[in-house]
């Protein structure tokens, strides 16, 4: 446990504590007040082949574009 001025005096020592795995509380005047808690976001996992049929890729997709193709030759 640590006090509100120690807390703000020591924040990013404690940070490092809490990216850790460790749980910081504060308290003032010798009661708790707050946790300093690590914040781990989960990214959903992706499914693959969940946008199956979603789309069709059409049979020329790498055909060149000739109007590209003449201005880059310019």
């Amino acid at each position: 446990m640590v006090s509100v001025h120690e807390a703000k005096t020591h924040l990013s020592k404690l940070l490092e504590k809490v990216e850790l795995g460790e749980i910081v509380v504060i308290s003032r005047s010798g009661k708790p007040v707050a946790q300093l808690v690590s914040c781990t976001v989960e990214r959903p996992k992706r499914k693959i082949g969940s946008a199956a049929g979603a789309f069709v890729l059409p049979d020329d997709f790498n055909a060149p574009i000739q109007e590209i193709e003449d201005d880059f030759y310019r």
